[in-house]
């Protein structure tokens, strides 16, 4: 299987919004699923794709294995699932208390 794919896979199939694949301690494959509004289109899937260093909580996220002694390439690759917002409820009217 392609490393493309690997991250590609999880975003195609709905699983996840994004996904991170940690190639070395400099280099990083990030995809991300693109959203209009909060929600994810019934259409055309979107997806932006960064190859290259990594950010602030990529950088965090490499320090913690570093320090747990997981060896590069990082074999799974990091998902963040999509959690919708709950729909906040009306307050019900409070009955007297006799």
């Amino acid at each position: 299987m392609n490393i493309f794919d690997k991250v590609l896979e999880p975003l195609i199939s709905r699983i996840a919004w994004r996904a991170t694949l940690y190639e070395s301690e400099k280099d990083v494959i990030t995809a991300t699923r693109r959203r209009f509004g909060g929600k994810f289109g019934t259409g055309n899937v979107d997806i932006v794709m960064k190859i290259g260093r990594p950010n602030y909580a990529e950088r965090e996220f490499i320090k913690l294995c570093k320090k747990a002694g997981e060896p590069f390439p990082v074999k799974k690759v990091q998902l963040k699932l999509y959690n919708p917002p709950k729909k906040k409820l009306s307050p019900s009217k409070k009955s007297p208390q006799s």
